[in-house]
């Protein structure tokens, strides 16, 4: 019989006892760094832009010289020159006269607002006529008006986006340093299981967890190494756990979870470290497992696929990613009874309609992982309640 904890403890257990895992960093080009999580604070050094700058193609003016103007009565400028691209201006913009200049271009001394082009005649004599007044600083970027120097930019612990990148690029970074990447060892056991490219024969099984879990694992900005796979052998298995457990710094699992003679993994994490919980009160997921080997690591999973994925994502995933997705509000279309004594996790499928987030339940056995095909994400129903009614306002983990 297994001594359960609620949900909520067994994430809390390994990420107070683990933390989220960070390594030792290294340094990448500018190229490889999205997907990477940032290893220290990223501090502007200068300003950007580091000029006044034009966000239209127009003219340069002083904003005085504009107010009352209409296409029935417009202001006239003198053209005094014009600016050119990446050329600081040679030139100022006194009262009554404007300065001609593209988007991006460095706004001459004098000048406060530039009028955009589509307001503006050309009269063929040196004369602007603007047919509508601007204010100050209207169509202008003002330097630093996008990063002020010493201002912290990208928080350390962050994945960066490709945004992130740009914002590198615009501070003419082209290294950073991040964490290196987790590397996470994955062990499929059981005597039924063979390998994918196998055709299985009576009561096997194709391995589903341990390319499903590798790529969850990657998906996190880790690294998977999957072993092969173990039959129902306790020396086997127990050699296999030291050997991924020496060359990664976390060790996945899957099957062997349960309390049955032939389920070794409880046994097998407890002879080499301390068994921080076995069983949560949770539905798919109730034989899952922690166990601390020397300072690292190790889960035991259950064989059923949903079920691994799901206790992947509540419990494995947040020691990977330094940022979790945030959940979804949707109305419930239909009612999900449960009265388990223990949390329940439901797959959904997730639609809009008429302006409204619906959250689809999608049915299915823990075992059969096609039925995660058609969804987008999970609710969780709390141990303390008799299930959710039709209407109801859920919050929906992605995946």
């Amino acid at each position: 019989m297994l001594e359960v904890v609620t949900l909520e403890q067994a994430a809390e257990t390994a990420l107070s006892r683990f933390g989220r895992l960070s390594v030792q960093e290294e340094s990448v080009s500018l190229d490889e760094a999205a997907g990477r999580v940032i290893a220290h604070d990223v501090v502007a050094a200068e300003g950007v832009p580091p000029f006044d700058r034009s966000t239209v193609d127009g003219f340069a003016v002083v904003a005085d010289d504009t107010f009352g103007c209409s296409d029935a009565l417009p202001a006239l400028l003198d053209l005094e020159s014009e600016v050119q691209m990446g050329v600081e201006p040679d030139c100022a913009c006194s009262p009554g006269a404007c300065v001609r200049i593209p988007t991006g271009g460095q706004v001459p001394e004098g000048a406060d607002a530039v009028v955009m082009l589509e307001y503006c005649e050309e009269y063929g004599d040196g004369t602007i006529g603007v047919a509508r007044p601007v204010a100050p600083g209207e169509n202008i970027v003002f330097e630093n008006d996008d990063v002020k120097p010493g201002q912290v930019l990208i928080a350390a612990g962050t994945v960066l986006q490709p945004h992130h990148v740009g914002t590198l690029a615009s501070l003419g970074v082209t290294e950073c340093a991040v964490c290196k990447k987790v590397r996470v060892g994955i062990v499929s056991t059981g005597d039924e299981i063979v390998p994918v490219e196998a055709t299985p024969v009576a009561s096997q099984m194709r391995d589903v967890n341990a390319p499903m879990l590798s790529a969850a694992v990657e998906a996190c900005g880790a690294h998977a190494f999957t072993f092969p796979i173990v039959p129902d052998d306790y020396d086997a298995l127990l050699a296999t756990v030291e050997e991924a457990l020496s060359a990664c710094d976390m060790v996945l699992v899957s099957g062997g979870s349960s309390a049955g003679q032939k389920d070794n993994t409880a046994r097998v994490l407890q002879a080499l470290g301390e068994l921080l919980f076995h069983g949560i009160a949770v539905k798919p997921g109730k034989p899952t497992m922690c166990a601390d080997v020397q300072g690292k690591p190790a889960f035991g999973l259950p064989g059923h696929p949903v079920a691994a994925y799901f206790m992947f994502l509540e419990i494995v995933r947040p020691l990977l990613a330094s940022a979790r997705t945030l959940p979804m509000s949707a109305t419930l279309t239909e009612g999900l009874p449960s009265n388990h004594g223990r949390a329940e996790l439901v797959p959904v499928r997730l639609d809009e309609h008429d302006g409204t987030l619906r959250a689809i339940p999608v049915r299915g056995k823990s075992g059969l992982i096609s039925q995660l095909s058609n969804a987008g994400g999970y609710l969780c129903i709390s141990r303390n309640q008799e299930g959710l009614p039709a209407g109801a306002d859920v919050m929906v983990r992605l995946f």
